[in-house]
């Protein structure tokens, strides 16, 4: 069976990741954005030109994957990662990845990932710093273990606070390589955390610890279904 890879987000992560994956032969690629092409956008999303602003991110991304690799399977989805759209996005998925720039957006993955049973691969970029968190099936640990719960009021992303586009290509190689490393059955990168600082150059690899009192996956958790949790804020970019 082909795989089935749910990219959310088509922005500066998703083109570095996305060609990592279709060169390295991954079928099945599902891109998901309701956002458009914009002209400040240019620098870091690598696979979008002049002539595409103004048109759908998810829709352009594609095609872009098809001109490389032509046969390639790969839809766009023009929906918002929403608590009533994110159940059927990552339904039947193999693996998704969260290609977004806010938390809101990614808790929501988190929880609706580990309520699916699917694998999550978060992949993060600001400013000069890229992250990737990878999550199993079944959590334990999973994101709530690292991060509880959304900050109160506004935190940083790369619309506010900006990213050189060169990060964002670094957040893509290293989510590709976790994307392909699950589909080969490897779970030795399940449950790690990847960060890069393009100020220092250094790029490092820790375990993310499972907490008991994990409100997602721990011994007696909150969040049961997404009616529980706090997903305020816009939707993925």
């Amino acid at each position: 069976m082909t795989p089935r890879v749910v990219l959310v987000g088509a922005g500066g992560v998703a083109a570095p990741l996305a060609l990592a994956l279709v060169a390295a032969g991954v079928d099945g690629l599902v891109l998901v954005d309701d956002d458009v092409v914009e002209v400040s956008n240019l620098h870091r999303q690598i696979l979008f030109r002049d002539a595409d602003v103004g048109a759908p991110k998810a829709e352009r991304l594609a095609a872009a994957l098809r001109a490389r690799r032509p046969g390639l399977s790969v839809t766009s989805d023009a929906r918002r990662a929403v608590p009533e759209t994110v159940a059927e996005i990552v339904h039947g998925a193999t693996v998704v990845v969260d290609g977004t720039d806010n938390f809101a957006s990614r808790f929501l993955l988190a929880d609706a990932c580990f309520l699916a049973s699917v694998p999550l691969v978060h992949a993060a970029a600001v400013r000069y710093v890229a992250t990737v968190t990878t999550v199993g099936p079944g959590g334990r640990p999973c994101y709530r273990c690292l991060f509880e719960d959304l900050p109160e009021g506004p935190a940083p992303d790369c619309a506010s606070a900006g990213v050189a586009g060169p990060v964002c290509g670094v957040a893509g190689a290293v989510a590709a390589d976790r994307v392909a490393r699950i589909l080969a059955g490897d779970d030795a990168v399940l449950g790690t955390v990847v960060t890069y600082d393009g100020r220092t150059d250094r790029l490092r690899s820790v375990p993310l610890f499972a907490r008991a009192d994990c409100p997602l996956c721990g011994e007696s958790p909150r969040f049961r279904t997404l009616e529980g949790a706090r997903y305020e804020g816009p939707g993925c970019s």
